[in-house]
């Protein structure tokens, strides 16, 4: 599992339960399925930039307020990361 991915998902299950907003509401305001918010807000599915700013809107949030302040993550692998 992708930790952006994971943390991404503990954002956005965050801003649904500050609602007392149930995932099938928040899928039916996002124009998604209620199995795909789910796998989002496990970590389980990437979802793309569109998708993300329908949730966002759903939550009445901008997409910065979701992903402001990611960690920065090192990798195992050779490579340099980019940030």
């Amino acid at each position: 599992m992708d930790p952006y991915l994971d943390i991404l998902g503990q954002r956005i299950r965050a801003a649904r339960r500050e609602l007392a907003m149930s995932q099938e509401r928040l899928a039916h305001e996002a124009g998604l399925d209620r199995s795909y918010v789910g796998r989002v807000e496990r970590g389980e599915h990437n979802l793309t930039f569109v998708s993300l700013v329908k949730i966002a809107r759903a939550l009445g949030r901008d997409v910065a307020a979701l992903t402001k302040g990611l960690p920065i993550i090192q990798n195992d692998a050779a490579e340099p990361s980019v940030y």
